[in-house]
């Protein structure tokens, strides 16, 4: 069976990828776990060859790293990155956000609505990986109606280097994600009530910005003696 073919090395080496990358996103995996090559390999039925390709695309990634005489360890957020990436999404995405808002149709915004109650429902049973998916999905509605291309496709970088920063904030600050999905209907209702630009694309800002600073609040407190 040729490596490329369903089942071959490729694909195992997919899956590995997959599930390791799904637990250090949901924290199940937190920065500092070991990722032994036999254990992984056995809970996936499969040889620790692709478990081990699967491992350094990570390590490209920035999620895991390798330390002599220890190995594979989920990489530890780098806080400086982190806050740098999150500053400069909430800039970007917070005008993006204002110069969609007259372009944006009733339904859109209802698509957004929903998006949001959804969201509220994930709060009753949490699933931080899956409220983050939803999460961006009510942010791309608000502004991808942005006329302006180079705005967005900085957001886009932002939050493609967010992913590879960590899957989940959320995961790590769940209280954080009842005041998103309250914050998001003041978004709507500012939205609708065809608010001054800069006072959206302020909310729109603080909204990323207050993510960002309980994410390192909580980070911080949990290396303090």
């Amino acid at each position: 069976m040729s490596p490329t073919q369903p089942g071959g090395r490729d694909s195992k080496s997919t899956q590995a990828y997959e599930w390791i990358r799904a637990r250090i996103s949901s924290h199940e995996f937190g920065p500092g776990h070991r990722l032994v090559l036999g254990p992984i390999a056995d809970a996936l039925l499969m040889s620790p060859v692709p478990v081990r390709e699967a491992i350094r695309r990570l390590e490209a990634e920035g999620l895991v790293t390798f330390e002599h005489n220890v190995g594979a360890r989920v990489a530890h957020i780098d806080e400086g990155e982190y806050a740098h990436t999150m500053q400069t999404l909430g800039l970007v995405e917070g005008l993006a956000t204002a110069l969609s808002a007259p372009h944006l149709t009733e339904k859109e915004l209802a698509h957004a609505e929903g998006l949001n109650t959804h969201m509220r429902g994930i709060l009753e049973d949490f699933d931080p990986l899956a409220f983050t998916v939803v999460n961006q999905q009510f942010h791309s509605v608000l502004y991808l109606p942005c006329p302006n291309p180079h705005i967005l496709e900085l957001v886009a970088r932002g939050w493609s280097r967010l992913s590879g920063l960590r899957g989940s904030t959320f995961a790590f600050v769940p209280g954080r994600a009842a005041q998103s999905v309250e914050e998001h209907t003041e978004l709507l209702a500012l939205i609708r009530g065809s608010a001054d630009p800069l006072e959206l694309e302020l909310a729109a800002r603080h909204h990323r910005w207050r993510t960002m600073n309980a994410y390192l609040q909580a980070s911080r407190a949990t290396v303090l003696p």
